[in-house]
């Protein structure tokens, strides 16, 4: 079984949503149905990146590492091209 850490871009207001979980297609729909309280406002999302790992206990560290400061500023890095091309559009994260 793989855990997955994933990075959704909202389509309304182009912020950033992080997350993990064990089955990465049936995740993304229920945050594009609205199933997720966190994440219902901001609907609709794309899929922008994701990540998979072999250990829950190494995704679950992955996941709080990306939405530290550090983490961040590893998203701006890895993401540049993509995110750079909203920031004519007012992305930020």
């Amino acid at each position: 079984m793989f855990y997955y850490v994933y990075i959704l871009g909202s389509q309304k207001d182009n912020n950033l949503y992080i997350g993990y979980t064990t089955d990465l297609r049936k995740r993304f729909k229920q945050h594009n149905s609205g199933e997720s309280l966190a994440t219902k406002p901001f609907r609709p999302y794309k899929l922008i990146f994701y990540e998979a790992f072999l250990n829950r206990i190494d995704a679950k560290h992955r996941e709080e590492y990306l939405k530290s400061g550090w983490g961040i500023r590893t998203i701006r890095k890895m993401l540049n091209k993509y995110l750079k091309r909203g920031e004519d559009a007012k992305k930020r994260i």
